[in-house]
């Protein structure tokens, strides 16, 4: 983008989010092992930043200026490198300083994370003994030299340095991965079960077992972990189908060049010299001192101990009160359409539509796109059991959709085998569009019944995830959604669309279109505004407009739950523009975009964000909403969405990441929306 125009960098506004999700640790209001578990999806986000975008940019600063010009890149990746850096390290220390005041207020709540120094003698008899009959067959150390071969280190695992000094005065090393895939980080120990101990400390504590065969007077473990380059590298042989270059692609991940190594501050600076020189680092790469744990991302998965009150309650997503058990959704859709929203609403509405197309004897065909899946999906299996009942089924599955390549891949040959037809995408640009369409046989004619979602057909991100699904049969959508997935079989013919947005072909001329209308709006006086929801906002071209939008008066509100490239309350810029953001319990993932159109607002919801590999170069839908009572209801939650006084942070540029906490009244109660929304959709079921 041009000088004139005023951008944030994508990387640093996505800090800014992590930063945001950090905060949620730090807020005591939340519960304390919750806020334990944010930590892990911190870095768990943390650890996902390094090995794409962090990645991305390493290999851009092998380029010379003139390629990177060719290239289009804004901005010299050394220095962004440079300021992530000092970032990172600044949310580091955040992190650290957290860690150490949950650890404290755990202890006031009578649970202990002790480590192997700790350990009474029952505690390291039991200890003994679980390592021996469960842990010590997987504990496989590899002996450092510089004559052998430097071992190959995983991505994202947690290993133990070794450093042992013999009687006779030598120094040697070894490494140990901390395996988790055969037992679990954490192990709590009885009779109380309010002592836990890390897989880590009960490898140290038994390093005399692992070693007793050595003649030492001295042995210190020191944890590192490394993350590496996540791109994949598709080879262009022609003989090779898509499915074996993804596998292959996926396998030489594994080897990628590493982007970050994290490790014990107590290390060293010969073992950590000995890592470096091993994993081909420089000292201006990113390796950052931390504490004495790494791979904090399975602390997601720290056990349920203590009171209850430690823990969120438990919000069981309910039924659509339209939609009761033992109702044909068929007949339920032929009347009206209807909206689901997740978490709240349960996603085995979504099941049980394709379950009743599978027993019903006219329904002919089920078409449906994938692009991340539960891994024992129950999506999947509906769908097989649709084959077996004599269904057509087709399915577009999305074999590049990052870090699910290989469960794509799994998925689709066993659809294969029981007969489904299977298409892998489309050349050229991701399907990430969220599309389920039935077909029927009804008094001899065809008819279409649909389910669009802004989300995936996931049954367990639908529990965490929230996003909005529809499903209709209202023929204006259905006949679209038909011809996009003809396009979908073909890759020839497009279709011109009078509902749909759809990218890369006209969803960005039509969005342009809407932002274009709300000026000539604002320029007659009239009131204008947009509200857009999404995970990101970082296109420049769009952005360019609504900072014009907002310079001719349209009132513009964003809520944007991670990347926000914009730069709001600018004088003279974006004067008009307000961003928040929604980080809570609940992951927030809906995309819609409303325009005022003069009071008859214009609302549609979509699988798209606004960047520019969405509008460019991925598959997208965005869909109208024609129903008004179901328009309604999601500008209600927009605007509900915007009072939120609790989980909300403001993100213009001199409020960055500060909570919205004012109230409109002296004495208002503050609204924390997505409890507030789970009350309302029970209260309606119920009712």
């Amino acid at each position: 983008m041009s000088a004139d125009v005023p951008i944030i960098n994508r990387e640093l506004s996505w800090l800014s989010f992590n930063e945001r999700v950090l905060q949620e640790a730090q807020d005591k209001s939340v519960p304390l092992l919750e806020r334990l578990r944010f930590l892990g999806i911190y870095s768990n986000n943390q650890d996902e930043f390094y090995r794409v975008r962090v990645a991305f940019y390493k290999r851009l600063e092998r380029l010379d200026k003139t390629t990177l010009k060719k290239l289009h890149i804004p901005v010299d990746p050394t220095f962004l490198l440079d300021q992530i850096q000092e970032k990172v390290l600044e949310l580091s220390e955040q992190f650290e300083e957290t860690y150490t005041q949950i650890l404290k207020e755990l202890v006031l709540n009578s649970i202990f994370i002790i480590n192997n120094k700790q350990l009474s003698k029952t505690q390291s008899s039991y200890i003994k003994q679980l390592f021996q009959t469960e842990i010590s067959t997987h504990i496989a150390p590899v002996f450092l030299n510089s004559q052998n071969k430097f071992p190959h280190i995983k991505d994202r695992t947690a290993y133990l340095a070794v450093e042992i000094f013999s009687k006779a005065g030598k120094r040697s090393v070894y490494i140990i991965e901390i395996v988790t895939a055969s037992h679990s980080r954490f192990i709590v120990l009885p009779p109380e079960n309010k002592y836990v101990i890390l897989l880590d400390d009960v490898i140290r504590h038994c390093l005399e077992d692992i070693f007793y065969h050595q003649d030492y007077e001295e042995i210190n473990a020191y944890t590192f972990k490394i993350t590496r380059d996540a791109e994949l590298t598709i080879d262009n042989d022609l003989e090779k189908s898509i499915v074996k270059k993804i596998s292959d692609s996926v396998k030489k991940r594994k080897t990628g060049r590493p982007t970050r190594l994290a490790y014990d501050d107590n290390m060293p600076n010969y073992i950590l010299n000995m890592l470096m020189k091993g994993l081909q680092l420089m000292k201006s790469d990113n390796v950052l001192p931390g504490g004495i744990y790494h791979n904090f991302r399975d602390f997601i998965k720290f056990p349920n101990i203590g009171k209850a009150a430690l823990r969120f309650h438990t919000n069981d997503p309910v039924r659509h009160a339209m939609m009761p058990l033992k109702s044909s959704i068929f007949n339920l859709i032929s009347k009206r359409d209807v909206l689901l929203y997740y978490p709240y609403n349960t996603f085995n509405h979504v099941l049980e539509f394709i379950i009743e197309a599978s027993l019903d004897i006219n329904t002919k065909e089920i078409f449906i796109t994938l692009y991340r899946v539960a891994r024992n999906s129950k999506i999947v299996n509906a769908l097989i059991h649709a084959l077996k009942n004599g269904k057509k089924v087709t399915c577009i599955i999305e074999v590049t959709a990052r870090f699910d390549e290989e469960n794509n891949i799994k998925q689709a040959a066993q659809l294969i085998e029981e007969g489904a037809n299977v298409i892998y995408g489309v050349p050229g640009y991701k399907v990430h569009s969220k599309l389920l369409l039935i077909t029927r046989l009804e008094d001899k004619q065809l008819s279409r019944y649909a389910y669009i979602s802004t989300g995936n057909f996931n049954e367990d991100t639908a529990r965490i995830y929230s996003d909005y699904g529809l499903f209709t049969k209202n023929s204006k959508i259905t006949s679209e959604i038909a011809s996009q997935f003809g396009y979908y079989m073909d890759n020839i013919k497009r279709h011109s669309f009078q509902q749909l947005l759809v990218a890369p072909h006209s969803m960005r001329p039509k969005l342009e279109k809407f932002i274009k209308t709300e000026i000539e709006i604002a320029e007659k006086g009239m009131e204008a505004e947009i509200i857009i929801k999404a995970n990101s906002i970082t296109d420049e071209s769009i952005i360019k407009q609504l900072y014009e939008a907002s310079q001719k008066g349209v009132k513009i509100r964003l809520i944007v739950r991670g990347i926000c490239s914009i730069q709001c309350k600018i004088p003279g810029i974006s004067d008009n523009i307000e961003a928040m953001s929604l980080v809570g319990r609940y992951l927030e993932h809906a995309r819609v975009y409303c325009f005022r159109n003069k009071g008859d607002p214009k609302v549609y919801i979509s699988s798209a964000d606004m960047m520019s590999r969405n509008l460019d170069n991925r598959s997208e839908v965005a869909i109208p909403i024609l129903d008004e009572e179901i328009k309604k209801f999601i500008i209600s939650n927009l605007e509900m969405q915007w009072q939120d006084k609790v989980k909300a942070r403001s993100l213009n540029i001199a409020t960055l990441n500060q909570y919205r906490l004012q109230t409109n009244q002296v004495g208002a109660k503050k609204l924390n929306y997505q409890e507030w929304q789970y009350q309302q959709l029970k209260f309606s079921t119920q009712a």
